[in-house]
Parts: C-alpha cells; sequence; structure tokens
C-alpha cells in the first residue's frame, strides 16, 4: 500500500452459537495469529460484494446475507493505515475449509470467552468493538 494511502479492508465475523472463525494466518503481515475471514476491498467492488468474495476465497462459505456490524479506523505506526468494514454473516453455508493453505494454517471455531491468541493485531481493535456492541470505533 502507499504510504500516501488508507487500505480499506472487509471483514466478516462467523458465528456458530457462542463461538467465532478464526484462521491462523501464514502471510508476511500477521504471521502465526489469528485472525477473522477478510481482506481489502478490490477497485470498483461493493462493500458487500467484496466481503462475501473475501468469505467464500478463504472459507470456502457463503452467506446469504451480510449485516454491518461495525467499522473501524485503524492507523498503525510507521506510515500504514486502515478503516474496516466488519460485517456479520448471516445464513451461512458450507464447512469452513483452508482454501488458501499457502496464506493460512487453517479454520478453528473458539468461544467468545476464550479467544485465540495471539490474536492478529490488524483485528484486535475491531474485534473489541464488534464483541461491545460499538458501531464505530475510532
Amino acid at each position: 500500500m502507499d504510504k500516501n494511502s488508507i487500505g480499506i479492508g472487509v471483514v466478516v465475523v462467523v458465528r456458530n452459537g457462542d463461538k467465532i472463525l478464526f484462521g491462523k494466518r501464514l502471510v508476511k503481515v500477521g504471521n502465526g495469529q489469528w485472525g477473522l475471514p477478510g481482506g481489502h476491498l478490490e477497485p470498483g467492488e461493493s462493500m458487500i460484494a467484496g466481503a462475501k468474495r473475501e468469505l467464500l476465497e478463504e472459507t470456502g462459505l457463503s452467506a446469504d446475507e451480510l449485516e454491518f456490524v461495525n467499522i473501524t479506523n485503524d492507523p498503525r505506526p510507521g506510515d500504514e493505515h486502515w478503516i474496516h468494514l466488519v460485517f456479520l454473516a448471516k445464513n451461512v453455508f458450507g464447512e469452513p475449509k483452508n482454501t488458501e493453505p499457502n496464506k493460512c494454517e487453517g479454520w478453528e471455531w473458539f468461544s467468545i470467552d476464550k479467544l485465540p491468541e495471539p490474536l492478529f493485531y490488524g483485528h484486535q481493535k475491531l474485534l473489541e468493538a464488534v464483541l461491545h456492541n460499538q458501531l464505530l470505533s475510532d
């Protein structure tokens, strides 16, 4: 990402009762950390389409509906700055699969009372806001 730009990320929270789906990252950014399905919005893509695309590409899951739950402003040390649009997947179909084994070690369900560690630093702030029903995290 160019140092003068702000990245737009789409993140999907997939719940199964009191559990949330996390994947262990194998990429340069956040390697070894647990994160939610998501990625960056493509040029010309709608927010919902981008979130559905990332969910399918990363987990093999599809969702009939995505509910907007949070927007998070995430400036980071140095030149990196992201805005995350967070959605809750509804009416999810399929079982989680590791469809990008070069980017993710695998997907696992974790209780909201016992989240995995270490959490991906890019998702810590937004996850805290989502779990506390905050629409905006600045």
